[in-house]
């Protein structure tokens, strides 16, 4: 069965740093490709940024660029979220999720199989 826990969340201020996790268990993530999406509240769900999970080049929304850094610890099986200098349009939910090999394009909530079940992040002034 596979699982996607995220942690990490939490209160912070605008300017602050923030790193969330996702740890995956339940198969072999190789080829696979790992994404955050983010949803706030009476908002869609949006593209955050994906990476693969062999550690390719990664993909980032426009809004995160430069601000935000995903990775990946193999050994840990875990996702990582860096995001610093954050802002209040930053305030979601903050979801893990896994896709196999597929055509829908990476930024897109169809090309995942496996979704955890969320982390809150909320920024402050």
């Amino acid at each position: 069965q596979v699982q996607l826990v995220e942690s990490g969340g939490g209160l912070v201020q605008a300017g602050d740093s923030l790193r969330v996790s996702c740890a995956a268990s339940g198969r072999t993530f190789n080829g696979y490709l790992m994404g955050w999406f983010r949803q706030a509240p009476g908002k869609e769900r949006e593209f955050v940024a994906a990476i693969t999970w062999s550690g390719g080049k990664p993909f980032y929304a426009d809004s995160v660029k430069g601000r935000f850094t995903i990775s990946r610890d193999n050994a840990k099986n875990t996702v990582y979220l860096q995001m610093n200098s954050l802002k209040l349009e930053d305030t979601a939910v903050y979801y893990c999720a896994a896709g196999g090999p597929g055509s829908n394009p990476y930024y897109t909530s169809r090309r995942y199989y496996y979704w955890g079940q969320g982390t809150q992040v909320t920024v402050s002034s």
